[in-house]
């Protein structure tokens, strides 16, 4: 049984990438995925900040990326997100392992986690992905011009997978504090829910031996957990500040509203509001065709745009 003011879910998760062409090309040509925001980072407007997601930028279906061309390599390890698995249908991982067999996508062999049929990658920065089957319906728009067929396309992120030197403390804050129940173990992994199942899991492991990870191309910046208004943010807030940790204050990010702390384990956490959303300043079929800015960076834009890289959509997209 959730406790109130829980989260509700994975809102979206943000890594870090080299090349934004590269990335773009690999995630609208090669996953299917939307582009339903190009904008920057609002902390760094010389970055990109690109935003990927089912047709409509459903919260829980959201992929981004800061790309910035040079970026060092990050360091795989203990206090970060090791890996992001991405739900697809059941029956749907034979044409994807052909379809990442056929673009020359390293993959490893076939495994099964908590029961469910996965298929780890990874992506041309090294990032750590995997699909995973999924049989139960989510929430989900799918997008009429994805290269994939609607019927197999990606449902959104399934989970995150964490690696911390204690489990102790992380436990308790998600048990104790964000409203996660404890679901399962497997193969050294313990699996944790916030919500109704897919895109609603935090997958948990115990690594004392192995060093810190390291931010850089191919390493996961955040996880965003869902609240669904402000009220609930600011509750929440408030609990994570009772339990000891130090949340930023709110911070308007335009398309929805943000907080972020570290977990005891070191990880950087956000939790995310469900809305304004994606359409608050583009038409929804439009969404991604142009850069758009947050109001406040707008009398910057000249600047902005000529520090920036063009960028073109795959065609297929």
């Amino acid at each position: 049984m959730q406790q109130e003011n829980a989260v509700h879910g994975i809102h979206h998760v943000t890594a870090l990438a080299g090349d934004p062409q590269r990335n773009l090309d690999f995630y609208v040509d090669g996953l299917g995925l939307r582009l339903v925001k190009r904008s920057v980072n609002q902390d760094d407007p010389a970055t990109y900040h690109l935003f990927y997601a089912d047709a409509e930028g459903t919260p829980g279906t959201d992929l981004t990326f800061f790309p910035q061309r040079g970026m060092a390599p990050g360091r795989p390890g203990v206090g970060q997100v090791g890996e992001v698995p991405l739900a697809i249908p059941a029956g749907a991982l034979e044409w994807w392992r052909d379809r990442l067999v056929a673009r020359g996508v390293w993959h490893a062999e076939e495994t099964t986690r908590f029961g469910e049929r996965t298929l780890a990658f990874r992506d041309p920065d090294g990032l750590p992905l995997a699909l995973v089957e999924i049989d139960e319906e989510r929430r989900f728009a799918p997008w009429a011009g994805s290269p994939v067929p609607a019927e197999r396309q990606i449902r959104g992120v399934h989970a995150v997978r964490i690696r911390v030197a204690d489990a102790g403390p992380t436990v308790r804050l998600l048990e104790e504090t964000m409203g996660f129940d404890s679901v399962g173990e497997d193969a050294g992994w313990r699996r944790w829910v916030a919500g109704d199942g897919s895109g609603a899991y935090v997958d948990l492991a115990e690594d004392p031996d192995t060093p810190p990870g390291r931010w850089g191309s191919g390493a996961v910046h955040h996880v965003a957990w869902r609240v669904r208004q402000d009220e609930e943010q600011d509750a929440l807030r408030e609990a994570i500040v009772r339990a000891g940790l130090r949340p930023t204050q709110p911070i308007d990010r335009f398309w929805f509203r943000s907080v972020y702390f570290r977990e005891p384990g070191g990880t950087l956490f956000e939790l995310a509001t469900d809305g304004p959303g994606f359409d608050r300043d583009e038409r929804p079929e439009a969404l991604g065709e142009s850069l758009v800015l947050p109001p406040w960076l707008e009398e910057h834009r000249e600047r902005i745009e000529a520090a920036l890289p063009a960028l073109e959509v795959p065609a297929s997209g």
